[in-house]
């Protein structure tokens, strides 16, 4: 199936947007490999693109710039949208970095381009509230994973949320993204297959 026609489909589940509607942004769209440790957006960058993956993984993550320490926030895998959400909406400078974990494809939008789809689409106003929401609800439940859940909660979420993570992404970056140390995270994997 080709990367459009894939898209073409994400939208119609996450959203009910019909073929005629979709067909209006179908020149807009570019498809994209990344290489492994390859930038999406950049620290002080503006993000211009919001982007679909159609296969691997990207990590946003924090700088410490006086530690070196990089603090992992999400991660992002196949069939889910990836930006710079802040920095998208506003049109500001980004305060992470969103990074190629593996080779990956995406299809990716100008927001220049879906700014002429809103104006032109209820539909596509529809999709735009849509990505609002679900960067809303992400880092909502993101930090309130943080706040409220332990560790091992916060490792099945993981799980849930992205579940081949552990055969490509080293375990240090899992670690720093639910906020604990390697060690820990050895314990908690080894309870989880213990408990089956």
């Amino acid at each position: 199936m080709t990367e459009i026609k894939l898209l073409e489909q994400a939208l119609h589940s996450f959203t009910g947007m019909d073929e005629k509607e979709f067909a209006l942004s179908i020149p807009f769209w570019q498809v994209k490999q990344y290489k492994k440790g390859e930038y999406y957006n950049e620290y002080k960058n503006v993000c211009k693109h919001l982007g679909f993956i159609i296969n691997g993984i990207f990590r946003t993550y924090y700088l410490n710039e006086e530690t070196g320490e990089e603090k992992n926030i999400l991660f992002y895998t196949d069939n889910q949208i990836v930006a710079a959400y802040k920095s998208f909406i506003n049109q500001t400078p980004c305060n992470y970095y969103t990074e190629c974990m593996v080779d990956s494809t995406i299809i990716y939008i100008h927001i220049n381009h879906l700014q002429e789809l809103y104006q032109q689409s209820h539909q596509w106003e529809r999709f735009g509230r849509y990505v609002v929401e679900m960067g809303f609800n992400l880092i909502m439940n993101r930090t309130e994973d943080i706040l409220f859940k332990t560790p091992e909660q916060r490792y099945v979420e993981l799980l849930k949320l992205h579940p081949n993570i552990f055969n490509t992404v080293p375990l240090y970056h899992i670690a720093s993204y639910l906020g604990i140390q390697g060690p820990s995270l050895s314990r908690i994997r080894k309870r989880m297959l213990s408990k089956g």
